[in-house]
């Protein structure tokens, strides 16, 4: 399996994902600039120009018209997927950690981190396709403030049950469900006891797996928040993605980025992980990258991964056919 390697950031990645038809694959790193790359070849297509400072997290809408993208320049902008063009600019009162589209991409939700006075902010705004960009409205449909009191930052926001609940993942290793209308929390489980670095969905919604700073990833039913397996590393687990073709999981992490200078690629252990989703065992790795996977993603078709690391590169791997040929054991 040999991979593409893709160098357009100065700086260690944060997020890698690809659209929902999986033509195009969306990065964005600890530099200013969200990129998008072709897919299948992995060419630069180009990048959204605007943002001071890294980029946490994006999210394209099902048609891949339109890019949010959310910064620790304490905004979260709104971009046209095909020409670059920045639409609108949504200014919060902290860094703006996560972003996510509702379903059918007429409201979005934010999470930002608390900035001096201000608590850390749960925000949903309302940004109709239909609508002229002019009149969106700057001011959050609707805010949930996270106290100071209780410390806690978000860490992943997305819409459930065809948007009427918001799922927030917290860097208490909690998990918080809130009413989309009143902001209420309807429910609230504690998988990790440590910070979830993010939180990834299977295409129906029905699964989801946690990856943890305490070294391990978590599966669960989506509908019940009824755990179902547990994925256990040497390692603290950055990211980790259900595939959509076959039962397996996808794992990457590595140590703390500040110890990896001290360390070898092999001793560091800045591989991706591949787990069988049933049985819970390891039956595979891919090495390459030189320092801890910070993000990764699996292509829609199940055909290819894409790994986005703290060494500044994105390697996308294309499966071998002896990969998509392998049949269950059982």
């Amino acid at each position: 399996m040999r991979p593409i390697l893709l160098k357009g950031h100065e700086r260690s990645l944060t997020y890698v994902n690809f659209n929902y038809e999986g033509d195009l694959l969306f990065t964005a790193s600890k530099d200013n600039l969200p990129t998008v790359w072709n897919a299948e070849n992995g060419e630069r297509i180009g990048t959204y120009n605007g943002h001071q400072g890294a980029v946490w997290d994006m999210d394209c809408n099902k048609m891949s018209t339109r890019l949010l993208t959310a910064s620790a320049d304490a905004t979260c902008k709104l971009w046209d997927v095909e020409t670059g063009e920045e639409l609108k600019s949504f200014p919060h009162r902290g860094p703006v950690r996560g972003v996510a589209w509702a379903e059918g991409g007429d409201e979005f939700a934010t999470i930002s981190d608390p900035f001096m006075e201000n608590d850390a902010l749960i925000s949903i705004y309302s940004v109709p396709e239909k609508s002229n960009v002019d009149s969106y409205n700057l001011t959050p449909r609707l805010e949930i403030e996270l106290p100071k009191e209780n410390a806690i930052k978000g860490t992943n926001v997305v819409f459930l049950g065809l948007n009427t609940s918001l799922f927030v993942t917290f860097d208490d290793g909690s998990i918080r469900l809130y009413d989309v209308k009143t902001g209420a929390v309807m429910n609230s489980i504690q998988p990790h006891q440590k910070k979830i670095n993010r939180v990834s969905f299977n295409k129906e919604k029905t699964l989801f797996i946690t990856s943890s700073a305490d070294f391990t990833a978590k599966l669960y039913d989506a509908i019940r928040l009824e755990h179902l397996k547990t994925y256990k590393t040497d390692r603290p687990v950055n990211d980790a993605v259900i595939s959509p073709t076959k039962e397996h999981i996808l794992l990457g992490g590595g140590q703390e980025a500040m110890s990896v200078t001290t360390t070898s690629g092999r001793a560091g252990k800045f591989e991706t992980k591949f787990f069988h989703l049933v049985y819970e065992e390891e039956f595979g790795i891919v090495k390459g990258h030189f320092g801890p996977i910070n993000a990764i993603a699996i292509n829609p078709d199940g055909r290819s991964y894409a790994s986005g690391a703290e060494d500044g590169y994105i390697r996308l791997h294309f499966f071998d056919k002896s990969y998509l040929d392998m049949e269950d054991p059982v």
